[in-house]
């Protein structure tokens, strides 16, 4: 039986990663299941599992663990800091909901299937979407006390703990870096979260810096090339003064994956791979490349010198980086991030997730994958094609209003894709 537990104030991160260690490495998440496998249906299991998601107590026989206390603490520091990792924002009553992101999906499952007979998919899913969350929640907590590099270390090993083969098969996203991406990509109403988080990065080491920005510039690049197309309706202007805190984590993003590609070239000590470098950096560019290459937006102010640094060597490698992006040009008969548009990372995980729970099949395809173009084997490339064409038929399902207009939220379209990527260069050759 795993004890009850409730981390001290004075120390929580390293007490609660221990907790969660013993309950994802140990058999809790199947004792879980296996308790709730004597309901009649779908729904009267999800009624039992989702009180322990909104207390964050569990008890279920011998699986027993109290993350109460530090979940509250943690997510109320968060919000402190302008971030709502675990609630959406409900864009039509115009406030964020009173439910967190993993019960929301439970109650709209009890909506679709509760009437089913009882199915160990949903609750093994739904349990480890919980602790994604949990874990994301903690990515922002690093900084708290302690060295905030070992701490993103340790929630490494956990999220390979959760998706390992006690867990239900469903994947979120390779690494914490990526955790910490999908924590903060929600609609925020007060945008001072961002810089705080910003600032505390650039102090994170090198390796974790490199793989934010590996994160951070193909997922910006998906964003912004959605909102160019939909909610700007291809005003560059606009978009620019309505994505003020997303301009400078992108300046962040391209400047350091620059700075991985001239150490590179330099022959020094790099930790990324010539070709992910080169991929998310033209997906990064492709959201706004003239903001980096031509004159800097209002909102980049701040960061000329960075925004500069990108520029300088970027000039001085122009015409090898040009040859290099040739090779992720999209086509038809290839998966490309270049064709995939969403307004945010967190819907993808979450539509991804949807569709598991509807059709009891977990995807092997993580987001970290829809981000990439690698590998490049056609069984790959089927498997993440399918999956963003999966999302885009739910979101056509369920579209919002943008500029008066139903419009999907998540979009997989090779030509829209093949119109960016010429764009992109032809912004970076001028």
């Amino acid at each position: 039986m795993l004890p009850m537990s409730r981390p001290s104030v004075a120390a929580p991160f390293a007490e609660v990663c221990a907790a969660l260690e013993q309950a994802l490495a140990g058999p809790f998440r199947q004792d879980v299941v296996r308790e709730l496998s004597t309901s009649p249906t779908v729904e009267a299991a999800l009624v039992r599992l989702r009180v322990a998601l909104r207390t964050d107590v569990w008890k279920f026989g011998d699986a027993a663990l109290d993350l109460a206390r530090p979940v509250r603490d943690f997510d109320r520091l968060t919000r402190a800091e302008g971030f709502h990792a675990l609630h959406d924002w409900d864009g039509v009553a115009d406030h964020v909901n009173p439910d967190t992101i993993p019960v929301d999906v439970l109650n709209y499952l009890i909506d679709q299937r509760g009437g089913d007979r009882f199915d160990p998919v949903v609750p093994a899913v739904l349990i480890d979407y919980y602790f994604m969350h949990v874990l994301s929640l903690m990515t922002l907590r690093a900084w708290d006390e302690g060295d905030a590099d070992e701490h993103l270390d340790r929630v490494g090993d956990l999220l390979t703990l959760l998706q390992g083969p006690r867990g239900s098969g469903q994947r979120f996203c390779a690494d914490a870096e990526t955790l910490l991406l999908i924590a903060t990509a929600h609609y925020e109403r007060e945008e001072h979260g961002y810089d705080l988080l910003l600032d505390r990065t650039r102090g994170l080491n090198h390796r974790h810096r490199a793989n934010i920005a590996l994160g951070h510039g193909a997922s910006m690049g998906c964003h912004l090339r959605f909102g160019f197309e939909a909610t700007y309706g291809r005003d560059t202007s606009l978009m620019r003064n309505d994505n003020v805190a997303d301009y400078p984590w992108l300046c962040f993003a391209v400047a350091t994956l620059m700075d991985e590609y001239h150490r590179i070239r330099e022959g020094g000590h790099a930790v990324l791979a010539r070709r992910d470098v080169v991929e998310s950096m033209l997906n990064g560019l492709s959201g706004d490349a003239r903001a980096f290459v031509g004159a800097g937006p209002q909102s980049l102010a701040a960061h000329e010198a960075e925004r500069r640094r990108f520029r300088d060597h970027f000039l001085q490698y122009q015409s090898d980086l040009l040859a290099e992006f040739e090779a992720f040009r999209p086509t038809a008969e290839a998966y490309s991030p270049l064709s995939f548009f969403f307004n945010f990372s967190h819907n993808v995980v979450k539509g991804q997730v949807v569709d598991t729970l509807l059709w009891s099949a977990p995807w092997a395809v993580s987001l970290s994958e829809l981000l990439t173009s690698a590998p490049m084997d056609e069984p790959s490339h089927r498997s993440r094609e399918t999956l963003a064409t999966t999302l885009m038929a739910y979101a056509r399902t369920n579209p919002h209003k943008i500029r008066g207009r139903l419009m999907p939220v998540i979009v997989y379209d090779p030509e829209a894709g093949y119109r960016a990527f010429r764009l992109t260069l032809r912004r970076l050759r001028e």
